[in-house]
């Protein structure tokens, strides 16, 4: 049976502030919480709200039928914690459902996978911690940021127990082959690739409102339709895109949430599912391994990583912020941590692309790349002193890593001592109860008066009970004759 794979990312980027040369080593707070609060809140009623509630009533008209699956950045989450709170509402609710299935990304949506395996490692591991602590469940299907992935990347997203990963069905890579069927990774049999269909999920994302298509206007039975026309062994349509793009991209006023609302009872009268991730991965074989020795992503023509990496600006700033990232993983400053999360957002890089790709690339408050390079640069130094402040760059990162361990064994050694030491306080404490529990006993009987009352309280109960009770009744009859 045919199934569609409804997949939305949501991530938000964090605004970075104007920073001057002159503000290096003088102010340390990078962002700019106005633009931060706007954006968040904007894209919350125009899109988010709106979205998760339409989500919310298809899951519970479809009893059970429509399924849907989400990932969330860790810094969305944080933005989304502080200025929508009713977003994250709407997911909890969604949740409830039980139709909705959370996938697992990078904590910062950033580009770790491409320089570090540590930090890569370290921040799958946490978020997917938070997205546990949530909503209750541990996700078992991995998205990469931007859906970036190649062998190695695979390969270590399934060292981390992950069953399945999402990633681009790029021309490119799968060349004649097509991506509606589950495939695997060749370093690691056991993780499943789900693999984007770009035609039908941009169909949605990227063309739905655009009065000037071909297809204009786009109808669910005609959407339908043509994945019912695909070849019949075609077995799993994977339709990803960003949830920004119902009410952001293409505006409510396009009826965009209709057009979605009417997906589940079309495809039902076609005999088409909905299906979850982990279910897909779950129930179906993989066709074959897939090959990828260059990084890949959903971005651009070209569906690589040069929207980031490709002019010597980005690759300069890349490479500087990964410098210190051995020391910052070693740090447990807790602005470091943030700040390091933030910075390495992959939006950050995307302000600084030379690229001509023929859309327009809002670059918020940058007039061109090299202004976006400059002011990231600025913040970077002024971060990159904080990290040497810290840990000192004329220390060797093993070096470094050795002395670290060492203070730590030797806090826990402490630790152990001050936890022995109250033990033995306690042991101390309770044998001076008790020898001054016997020592008053001691005194009071030493004193005359005391010893006496203490004596006959102690000889009364005993005459009394030595005392026989028939005898007592006798002498007692005996009075009253």
């Amino acid at each position: 049976m045919r199934t569609i794979c409804l997949y939305f990312e949501i991530h938000q980027i964090i605004h970075l502030k104007r920073y001057r040369f002159f503000d290096i080593g003088n102010d340390h707070y990078y962002y700019d919480d106005y633009a931060n609060e706007t954006g968040m809140n904007e894209v919350a009623e125009r899109s988010y709200i709106p979205a998760l509630s339409t989500l919310i009533e298809m899951a519970k008209n479809s009893g059970g039928a429509f399924k849907v699956a989400l990932s969330i950045s860790g810094v969305a989450l944080e933005q989304l914690e502080i200025h929508a709170p009713a977003v994250i509402d709407l997911l909890h609710q969604l949740n409830d459902t039980d139709c909705c299935e959370f996938l697992c990304e990078p904590y910062s949506h950033g580009l770790s996978s491409l320089a570090n395996e540590d930090c890569f490692r370290e921040e799958v591991l946490r978020q997917r911690d938070k997205m546990k602590q949530m909503f209750g469940k541990e996700p078992k299907v991995f998205r990469n940021s931007s859906l970036i992935y190649s062998d190695e990347i695979g390969g270590l997203v399934a060292s981390m127990g992950f069953k399945g990963m999402l990633t681009e069905g790029a021309k490119h890579v799968l060349g004649w082959k097509s991506p509606h069927y589950v495939y695997h990774c060749n370093q690691a049999p056991s993780l499943k690739l789900l693999l984007r269909d770009f035609k039908l999920s941009d169909d949605i994302s990227l063309r739905f409102s655009n009065s000037d298509w071909a297809e204009y206007p786009l109808f669910a039975d005609k959407y339908i339709n043509w994945i019912d026309a695909l070849p019949q062994e075609e077995q799993v349509i994977n339709i990803f895109m960003e949830l920004s793009a119902l009410g952001m991209a293409q505006p409510l006023s396009s009826n965009i949430l209709e057009f979605l609302k009417a997906l589940p009872e079309c495809a039902k009268a076609k005999g088409i599912t909905f299906s979850t991730p982990t279910e897909i991965v779950t129930k179906l074989k993989s066709v074959s391994q897939l090959d990828v020795a260059y990084p890949m992503s959903w971005v651009d023509e070209e569906r690589d990583t040069s929207c980031w990496l490709g002019n010597v600006m980005q690759r300069e700033a890349f490479n500087k912020l990964y410098s210190v990232a051995e020391r910052v993983h070693l740090s447990d400053d807790r602005r470091i941590k943030q700040d390091w999360d933030y910075l390495q957002a992959s939006n950050n890089f995307r302000f600084m692309t030379t690229k001509n790709n023929g859309m327009w690339l809002n670059r918020g408050i940058y007039d061109s790349p090299y202004d976006a390079f400059t002011n990231y640069m600025n913040i970077l130094a002024d971060f990159i002193k904080r990290v040497d402040s810290l840990y000192p760059s004329d220390v060797d990162s093993e070096e470094l890593n050795s002395l670290l361990t060492t203070i730590k064994n030797q806090g826990d050694e402490i630790t152990e001592l001050e936890k022995e030491v109250e033990r033995l306080q306690a042991k101390v404490a309770k044998e001076a109860a008790k020898k001054a529990t016997v020592k008053k006993q001691t005194a009071a009987t030493k004193d005359p008066v005391a010893k006496a009352a203490t004596k006959k309280a102690a000889i009364k109960p005993v005459a009394e009970l030595k005392k026989p009770a028939g005898r007592t009744k006798k002498v007692a009859a005996k009075k009253e004759e």
